[in-house]
């Protein structure tokens, strides 16, 4: 399950009144730049930082968006691990774009979930993640896209043990109305916000918690 991936639809849709120009104005202003998707493991382990580093990257031949998010976690791989396939957690509700999260079912590595957002709190975004545990990498894929107001939303996020921590990077395809203007606005409500906003919460968050989750056996 990707903790990082609710719908700004709703904002969007209100907002396309005044965008028009203020589109104009960020293409000319800000260079998007395309590269392709790279996992964890190309990152090399000595230039790992504090930093967030969000980029777009070659989208679905489809059409539509896509983005690479990198950031450390300060916590053992496998203590992340924990945290991150705890599918049945009551501690996601505390980031302020996810009003409710469920856990539906899980047979074997396959987790389904549902969660509603606070800018789409009308529909639950219905999420299946496949665990990949020998490889610390999670695949997930919104069952329900149409009933969203996607065409579609997948990605995986991939897990690495460096000295300070975990690495983590995320990569997600996507399209919806207004999903370009999203990925370009640079201000509150845009792409860059939201993931530096949910990077931030899920370092801090797993700091928090991380006494639940840490392996006994390493102590």
């Amino acid at each position: 399950m990707s903790y990082i991936k609710p719908s700004l639809m709703h904002v969007i849709r209100r907002s396309f009144t005044i965008f028009p120009i203020l589109m104009g104005i960020v293409v000319l202003l800000f260079d998007v730049s395309v590269s392709y998707s790279i996992d964890a493991q190309d990152v090399p382990k000595e230039s790992v930082t504090d930093e967030i580093i969000i980029e777009q990257i070659a989208p679905d031949k489809r059409g539509g968006k896509a983005y690479k998010l990198v950031y450390l976690v300060k916590a053992p791989i496998d203590s992340y691990w924990k945290f991150k396939t705890d599918f049945d957690n009551d501690f996601l509700v505390e980031n302020k774009y996810i009003q409710e999260h469920k856990f539906i079912k899980q047979k074997g590595n396959t987790v389904i979930t549902e969660n509603k957002y606070a800018n789409n709190p009308k529909v639950y975004f219905r999420w299946q993640t496949t665990m990949l545990p020998e490889a610390y990498r999670l695949e997930f894929d919104l069952l329900n896209p149409e009933q969203c107001g996607h065409k579609y939303h997948y990605g995986h996020i991939q897990l690495m043990s460096v000295e300070k921590g975990t690495l983590v990077t995320q990569v997600a395809y996507f399209d919806f109305l207004g999903a370009a203007l999203w990925a370009i606005y640079p201000w509150r409500g845009g792409m860059k916000y939201f993931l530096s906003y949910t990077a931030h919460w899920e370092q801090e968050t797993m700091l928090q918690l991380q006494e639940r989750y840490e392996d006994k056996n390493q102590k």
